[in-house]
């Protein structure tokens, strides 16, 4: 039991000396700056390259990802409405 006591106090003291100092990285405006720039060329181009896919899709003549969501939502609105109606018909079977 000794030997793990010391082990997680050692532990401890190292994940709190490297807590602080990856702080003090993650803060910097050295490493924000370029950061914060790569991940905004990064959202444009995940952007760029959705247009680009729902472009081809749509060009072929498939349902894109928005038709397809859109289709979905409307699947589950007559599901919905169905099954209310299936309640109805029960509840009046009953009376």
């Amino acid at each position: 039991m000794v030997v793990w006591d010391m082990w997680k106090k050692g532990f401890y003291a190292w994940e709190d000396a490297t807590a602080k100092v990856m702080e003090s990285v993650l803060k910097s405006p050295k490493v924000l700056r370029p950061s914060s720039v790569l991940l905004t060329a990064t959202m444009k181009a995940k952007t760029a390259s959705d247009r680009a896919a729902t472009l081809f899709w749509g060009s072929l003549g498939l349902p894109t990802k928005r038709d397809q969501e859109r289709t979905l939502h409307a699947l589950n609105q007559l599901e919905s409405r169905l099954m209310d109606l299936e309640e109805t018909v029960k509840d009046r079977g009953q009376s």
